[in-house]
C-alpha cells in the first residue's frame, strides 16, 4: 500500500470515527490510577514518541499519578528562559509551525490551498474577527512527544472566553493537509485578552482522543451541552503575565494565534514547518 493511499484512509476512517465516544474513552484510561494501567500506558507511550525526560521537573515515569499526570508534566524550572527584551513576544508553546501569516480578506491559511475565516475559527463572531482583518497568524501544532502546557506570549488581561462545540478530528500533518476548514471545524476554546499591542486570541483546538482541553483559570473545560457558551472576564481582572502558564492539552493538539494589524511581524524563522520552542522569541 503507497504512503498516499494510507493517509486517504487514515482521513477517511477519520470521518466515520465517533470523535467524542473515543475520547471520552481514551479520557477514562488516561484518569486511570490503576498500576497496571497506568504504568503500560506512560512506558509504551514513551517510548513509541521518544519522550525526552531530562527536562521534565519529575523525570522518573513512576512518578506519575495517571497518564494525564505524566502528559501535562512540568518541566524544570529555567529549562525554557524568555526573550532578554521585555517587549518580545515569546512563542507559547513547545511544537511546529503548521503556517504563520497575515489574515487575508478575513481568511486564515490552513495548507495546500485550504483556507477558512476568522470569522468560523471564533465560533462565527463576525465582530470579533473584525478586529483581526488583515492581521496575523501563527498556528502551532504540539506533538504527542511535545511539552504540553500552553504559557502567555506577552501580559495580557483575559476579555472572554468561548467554547465552540465541534468535532475532534486528528490535526497531524496528513489531516491538515486534506481536511477543509479543519481548526474551524474541530472543538476548540478561544481566549482573548486585552494586550500592550492590542486584542491578542490563543484558540486552544482539540483533537482526535484529546481528552480535555485545561485552563488555569477555570479548569477541565469539557461542557455536556453541545452549545456554544461565552464567558466574559470584567471584575475582577484576570491578569496573566508573560510566561505564565493559562492552559494545557490532555494529549495533543494545535494553538491558533490571532493579532491585530500591525501588531506584530513574524521572525524569518517562523515558517512552516520550522520547529519552535516555548520562550523564544517569535519577532
Amino acid at each position: 500500500m503507497t504512503a498516499s493511499l494510507k493517509d486517504t484512509l487514515f482521513v477517511a476512517t477519520q470521518y466515520l470515527t465517533p470523535h467524542h465516544a473515543l475520547s471520552r474513552l481514551t479520557g477514562w484510561f488516561a484518569e486511570s490510577e490503576f498500576g497496571p494501567i497506568r504504568d503500560t500506558f506512560i512506558r509504551r507511550f514513551a517510548r513509541h514518541f521518544e519522550v525526552d525526560m531530562t527536562e521534565a521537573e519529575r523525570p522518573e515515569l513512576s512518578q506519575y499519578r495517571n497518564f494525564n499526570d505524566f502528559f501535562t508534566r512540568a518541566l524544570k524550572p529555567g529549562a525554557r528562559p524568555l526573550p532578554e527584551d521585555s517587549k518580545a513576544l515569546a512563542c507559547p508553546v513547545d511544537g511546529t509551525v503548521s503556517q504563520a501569516g497575515r489574515v487575508e480578506s478575513g481568511r486564515i491559511f490552513q495548507a495546500k490551498g485550504r483556507s477558512f475565516t476568522a470569522t468560523e475559527l471564533l465560533g462565527g463572531d463576525s465582530e470579533q474577527a473584525r478586529r483581526y482583518q488583515d492581521g496575523h497568524f501563527a498556528t502551532l501544532y504540539l506533538s504527542p512527544k511535545d511539552y504540553h502546557r500552553i504559557h502567555m506570549p506577552c501580559d495580557g488581561t483575559l476579555v472572554r472566553t468561548t467554547f465552540v462545540p465541534g468535532r475532534l478530528f486528528s490535526v497531524n500533518a496528513v489531516t491538515t493537509d486534506r481536511v477543509p476548514r479543519l481548526f474551524a471545524r474541530n472543538e476548540r476554546l478561544v481566549c482573548e485578552f486585552d494586550t500592550e499591542r492590542g486584542r491578542m486570541v490563543l484558540v486552544l483546538v482539540g483533537a482526535m482522543i484529546v481528552a480535555s482541553i485545561e485552563t488555569t483559570w477555570a479548569g477541565v473545560v469539557a461542557p455536556y451541552q453541545r452549545d456554544i457558551i461565552q464567558h466574559r472576564f470584567d471584575e475582577p481582572a484576570l491578569r496573566l503575565e508573560r510566561g505564565e502558564e493559562m492552559g494545557r492539552f490532555r494529549l495533543g493538539s494545535t494553538v491558533v494565534m490571532l493579532f491585530e494589524k500591525e501588531a506584530v511581524q513574524w521572525a524569518d524563522g517562523i515558517a512552516a514547518g520550522a520547529r519552535v520552542r516555548l520562550g523564544q522569541s517569535m519577532e
